[in-house]
């Protein structure tokens, strides 16, 4: 038990050396401070505090105070971009309504600042009530946009019906694992559903974010962007791909790090490494990168 117990320890001190390349930090201070480098190196912030189904109406209520002294901070100190939540950290798990509640409550002071607020999606039950209330909110505020995993079946329907809409859409793989009914299995067909996803932002969206550090996608982007003049930004955890990022800055396209932070850095860790065997060896790749002398 003592051996289990040690082993794993070891292991979490091991993936903790990984994972700081894209966590912040603990705090909002820390996470402030990531966004304030990115924005010296010319690119945007989106930062999101991590932890999901919370229940506790303390808990909730803390996550929303902490969203909202970041949109403020973020316009004090003059930082472009904004914040990403999930439903399930802002109350969904107790219901919809209070959720959508405490969305309001953060749009009201992201407008203060005009910091775009992101609505992540979370695993299959909740896509329906994420749609909803993005749809619910959209009508009150345009710096609002809503993440589409291309792993679900069911995206490209979603997409075409929230583009009828003018929604400002996120585009990412989806990192969930979810059953062959409802989602593709192969990386193969997550790549090609991508792919297609994306050439319909390109063809019918009108700001989009393209949520990707593959190499392929983000060359297919590029050729998009050539044939259709469209307003987007790709969208790169912080500390992946900085080899990539100033090249892509310098080509004149616009780029936003994702900068998560918070305590609840392991769950979501494991997540990203089991989301695709790919994303370990990006994770290698920047990880010596970043601490070459």
């Amino acid at each position: 038990m003592k051996m289990n117990s040690t082993k794993s320890g070891l292991m979490e001190k091991f993936l903790f050396r990984i994972a700081k390349q894209w966590i912040a930090g603990d705090t909002t201070e820390q996470a402030l401070e990531s966004a304030r480098l990115a924005h010296e190196k010319g690119m945007d912030a989106i930062i999101n505090k991590l932890g999901e189904h919370l229940t506790s109406k303390t808990q909730i209520e803390n996550t929303v105070k902490e969203y909202v002294t970041i949109v403020s901070s973020m316009r004090k100190a003059e930082i472009e971009g904004g914040i990403s939540a999930k439903p399930t950290q802002l109350g969904l798990s107790r219901s919809k309504t209070e959720c959508l509640q405490n969305y309001n409550i953060i749009i009201e002071k992201a407008a203060l600042s005009q910091a775009f607020v992101w609505i992540d999606m979370e695993s299959s039950e909740h896509t329906d009530d994420t749609i909803g209330i993005y749809l619910d909110l959209f009508g009150k505020y345009e710096r609002l946009g809503l993440a589409l995993q291309a792993n679900l079946r069911r995206s490209k329907r979603d997409l075409m019906k929230l583009l009828e809409k003018g929604a400002k859409i996120r585009l990412v793989k989806g990192a969930y694992r979810e059953n062959k009914e409802i989602a593709f299995q192969s990386r193969k067909q997550v790549d090609q559903n991508y792919r297609a996803l994306m050439e319909i932002l390109f063809l019918k969206g009108n700001e989009f974010g393209i949520a990707t550090h593959d190499s392929n996608m983000i060359e297919q982007a590029i050729k998009l962007s050539k044939k259709y003049e469209k307003k987007f930004e790709f969208q790169m955890l912080k500390g992946i791909r900085d080899e990539l990022k100033p090249d892509l800055l310098q080509k004149g396209f616009s780029i936003a790090e994702y900068i998560p932070y918070g305590t609840n850095w392991l769950p979501y860790s494991i997540r990203r490494l089991k989301e695709r065997k790919r994303n370990i060896l990006l994770l290698g790749s920047s990880y010596i990168h970043s601490h070459r002398v």
